[in-house]
């Protein structure tokens, strides 16, 4: 009876996240306009309905389909809209198009979401084997990522609509706050790096190794608005000497002037939050900020940004999780890195390349996701994502 009792708290507590998160998805996006959940401005942004139907693919693909007796799928066709990048599962719109899949429609979107939970409940339900355990555990944390991606891409199209809309009046960016302005020293020797444990982790936080690092001092607070504001008062954006050629060449091509959502009106900086347009806030930590541009600025300042290692190293002597965190590292595999078979081992590492590592979390991040090795990365030239400033030196 123990064992019975056991098995069924397990299966009680899988059902629970699973709610949990599907339901968290639907929240974020609920004060949506209907014609919001279609918008692609950007190659980056995905619609909203595309995200809430892409995350129910995943679970009917990776695990109904193959574990559960008798499933039949709610539409063949899905297996080609939905599919994000995944070459070991076919065909698929290829990202750019996605802002024009007009069909299925938003109400269809959640018909295919409802009709993928409830048979996801008979499957929570039934003996789970060890194989498909280790994917449902991927697919909760695989649909966490597309809510912190919803939580950007919104903002995107509100934030780029010329009415500036407000997403609602309470949101997730009320949570930024000033940092403190101290130094931590991080000492010379030896630290290991990665996860352990037997909790949840992406296979690019894996192994677990030991790196060199020298004496360094490492910035209590993020960078904030006041701060990032002196750079550009001082001409930061007009002088190629602080910025890497490549990075330059963007600045020029690009007309870049600020960090994204910032404008200027009759001489005062503006900022546009989910909560519409407003005067900047000095005191917050400066977001949106690509890569070039933290490394710019910390050029400028007399610093530079942190390896992954130091920051990882360091991390449990500042407060972290109010944005990611730019670092100096390539996103590279660690060693005895292995790709798993099939389409799981297309998750992290083929994009192991041209890329720069993030550390940290944000206000974007669904609790419970967060971790001190958790391994975030993209495109330098990338900031719609809730992106900030950690200086060392």
């Amino acid at each position: 009876m123990e064992r019975i009792d056991a098995v069924l708290d397990v299966h009680l507590s899988l059902l629970q996240r699973y709610n949990a998160i599907r339901s968290h998805s639907v929240s974020i996006c609920a004060p949506l306009e209907k014609e919001d959940y279609v918008v692609q401005p950007v190659a980056d942004v995905s619609p909203p309905k595309w995200h809430l139907g892409h995350t129910t693919w995943f679970f009917e693909t990776l695990i109904l389909i193959p574990f559960l007796d008798r499933y039949k799928p709610y539409n063949p066709d899905y297996q080609y809209v939905f599919n994000s990048y995944y070459e070991t599962l076919g065909a698929r719109v290829i990202r750019t198009d996605r802002g024009n899949l007009s069909r299925p429609t938003v109400d269809e979107v959640f018909k295919y979401r409802n009709y993928v939970d409830q048979a996801m409940q008979d499957f929570l339900a039934s003996d789970i084997a060890d194989e498909a355990h280790v994917i449902l555990e991927l697919g909760f944390n695989h649909e966490q990522q597309h809510q912190e991606l919803l939580w950007y891409d919104i903002k995107y199209i509100l934030g780029n609509n010329p009415l500036f809309p407000k997403y609602a009046d309470q949101h997730i960016e009320q949570h930024l706050s000033a940092q403190p302005t101290d130094w931590i020293e991080l000492d010379e020797g030896i630290y290991e790096i990665g996860h352990r444990g037997n909790g949840f982790c992406f296979d690019n936080e894996l192994s677990r190794h030991r790196v060199y690092l020298h004496q360094a001092s490492i910035a209590a607070g993020l960078i904030t608005n006041r701060e990032f504001q002196e750079f550009i008062d001082d001409g930061g954006y007009q002088n190629f000497r602080y910025w890497h050629a490549e990075a330059w060449d963007w600045v020029k091509t690009n007309q870049v002037q600020a960090p994204a959502y910032w404008h200027k009106i009759d001489g005062q900086w503006h900022r546009y939050s989910l909560s519409g347009l407003s005067l900047l806030k000095s005191a917050d930590p400066v977001s949106h900020v690509s890569y070039y541009e933290a490394a710019a600025f910390a050029q400028w300042k007399g610093c530079r940004l942190p390896t992954e290692f130091e920051w990882e190293a360091a991390s449990h002597k500042f407060r972290w999780g109010q944005l990611w965190e730019w670092t100096e590292s390539a996103y590279l595999p660690y060693p005895g890195y292995s790709k798993a078979e099939g389409p799981t081992g297309e998750y992290n590492g083929k994009f192991m390349v041209n890329q720069k590592v993030l550390r940290g979390a944000s206000i974007a991040t669904p609790a419970e996701h967060s971790r001190y090795t958790y391994r975030n990365f993209f495109h330098p030239h990338l900031k719609w994502m809730f992106s900030g400033i950690r200086l060392a030196k």
